[in-house]
């Protein structure tokens, strides 16, 4: 007999399935990440298929299938993808925050709390616009290895845990090491860039808006290169994300965000490679009258 049960979850991809059905893989707050089967959300009359995009905050309704489970309802709850779509250097970096939780959280049915709250903050940020986009990023990625243990050490020394501070960093090692442990191509960041990492990593906003875009881009590649090296795989999203900063006050007007060669724009926003080529999710349909949650 079918099950019926209700949660709630940021959608983190989807993918064609028939002529007219998705498969939506979501992140949620019970029953951690899922795959379900939205039937009739490709139609043009689907009244709720607009709510089932990628970065949408969403309440649903599911039944259990035999291989599958099946959405019956879908209710907005916070409607992100509009404003992160319409920002490429949001939407770039969106992508690559939708892939790295799809990537931690592996087993599907195993609640993470954690990581969808972080999930969550990080959306929110970013359909916010208050904060970088990049920074948002980096942040989420900081707290989130944090959580699956990987945070790398920041002031004592990753190998013997001699008290910093430290100058040398290495991915391989865990973090910052000191001159006796330091093994070969590890890597030296100014000190303003440790102090970032962990500024991102504690919560210290005002001492990370300050930062300089160079230190910025310093701790971005740290940042991606730690991940990348306990995922073992190289995340797709990663190499396209807009890192640009924002004009500061008294800098002048803003240039306008254009999205790379190769990325087509639609009137909902750039879309890179579908989720059927392996790439970051498709932007969002435009909003329309039947899909306000």
């Amino acid at each position: 007999m079918a099950q019926l049960y209700r949660d709630t979850g940021i959608v983190l991809r989807v993918q064609k399935l028939g002529e007219a059905d998705r498969i939506v893989t979501m992140l949620t707050r019970q029953r951690g990440k899922i795959r379900v089967v939205a039937k009739g959300v490709r139609r043009t009359r689907s009244r709720w298929g607009a709510r089932l995009e990628p970065f949408n905050h969403v309440d649903v309704q599911c039944y259990t299938g035999r291989t599958l489970d099946v959405v019956t309802q879908a209710q907005t709850v916070d409607a992100f993808a509009p404003a992160v779509v319409a920002d490429w250097s949001a939407y770039s970096c969106g992508c690559a925050i939708l892939e790295t939780a799809d990537r931690l959280v592996s087993e599907e049915g195993e609640p993470s709390l954690r990581v969808y709250l972080l999930l969550l903050g990080a959306t929110r940020a970013l359909a916010d616009g208050v904060r970088e986009p990049a920074l948002v990023l980096d942040a989420f990625l900081l707290r989130a290895m944090s959580h699956a243990g990987w945070a790398p050490s920041l002031s004592d020394c990753a190998r013997c845990a001699t008290p910093g501070p430290h100058r040398a960093f290495t991915v391989a090692g865990g973090g910052m090491v000191c001159p006796r442990c330091r093994p070969p191509g590890s890597v030296t960041p100014a000190a303003e860039t440790v102090a970032l990492l962990e500024a991102l990593l504690h919560g210290d906003w005002t001492a990370a808006d300050a930062s300089t875009d160079p230190t910025r881009r310093e701790a971005s590649g740290l940042v991606a290169a730690h991940l990348q090296w306990h995922l073992e795989r190289q995340l797709r999203s990663l190499p396209l994300v807009d890192r640009r900063s924002r004009p500061r006050p008294g800098s002048g007007p803003a240039a306008p965000q254009r999205p790379p060669e190769g990325f087509p724009v639609t009137p909902s926003g750039p879309v890179g490679a579908g989720p059927a080529d392996g790439g970051p999710p498709v932007a969002p349909r435009a909003a329309s009258a039947d899909s306000a949650g």
